[in-house]
């Protein structure tokens, strides 16, 4: 059986300081700029979001539903400490794909369906 390989474009989301109420705003707005298409990767990187609370977490848990309904892949990368605990608290880190950094989403593949081209 031959292994294909699929190119994906890459959407790259960069949230910095809060995702509260405002921060979360934020980064609804740059998401909803952005429709998800099965061919794309949607990577929200956290390495400089350093405190999220629970009105912070709508966007994200939007964002992966509107990716899913659109075959469009969504993951977390560079979660700091303070995210990671929120995620941990509310369970979500069982529900996202989170990646410790951004180069491990291209070697890791969790499952064999999909293999990104690097």
């Amino acid at each position: 059986m031959a292994l294909t390989q699929q190119e994906f474009q890459v959407i790259f989301f960069k949230p910095e300081g809060s995702i509260d109420l405002e921060g979360g705003k934020a980064l609804s707005e740059q998401m909803a700029g952005v429709v998800p298409q099965a061919h794309q990767l949607w990577i929200i990187d956290l390495t400089e979001v350093n405190f999220m609370d629970s009105s912070g977490l709508v966007p994200l848990v939007k964002g992966l539903k509107a990716a899913r309904q659109s075959g469009c892949r969504l993951v977390l990368c560079n979660v700091q400490a303070p995210v990671r605990l929120i995620l941990e608290l509310t369970q979500l880190d069982t529900v996202f794909e989170i990646f410790d950094t951004y180069q491990d989403i291209f070697t890791t593949v969790k499952d064999n369906t999909l293999v990104l081209a690097g």
